[in-house]
């Protein structure tokens, strides 16, 4: 009695000295291809923009913090150094009547006025 495993193993043995290995192969690149330009990709696309934002940033923006506090830029104190230290530059933030230091990585948005009028336009249409 053989079984049905077995039996399907045997079914699918190579003929004439062919590999199944290439067709697995070419799944697995085929897959990973797919999370890369799916998933991976557009992250690292959307990190670097973020960067970009963070370290273009400038009096009077508007900026949302990690904790959900909207603010806008008053003053930022650069530090010397990489780009590890840059995330550590300090922000003040005038929150209604309330001023806050935050570090700048600590920043999870840049608010400014061309997302703002292309947020309203999606609105709008909506």
């Amino acid at each position: 009695m053989i079984s049905s495993f077995a039996f399907a193993l045997l079914v699918q043995a190579p003929v004439g000295g062919r590999s199944t290995l290439l067709p697995f192969v070419f799944q697995v690149v085929a897959i990973f291809a797919i999370f890369y330009f799916v998933m991976i990709r557009p992250q690292q696309r959307q990190r670097k923009q973020h960067e970009e934002r963070l370290k273009n940033l400038k009096r009077g923006d508007e900026v949302v913090t990690a904790g959900g506090i909207v603010g806008k830029v008053v003053h930022i104190a650069e530090t010397k150094g990489d780009a590890k230290a840059a995330l550590e530059d300090r922000i003040t933030i005038k929150s209604d009547e309330s001023r806050l230091i935050v570090e700048r990585g600590r920043i999870a948005r840049v608010l400014t006025p061309e997302v703002e009028s292309t947020a309203s336009t999606v609105a709008a249409s909506k």
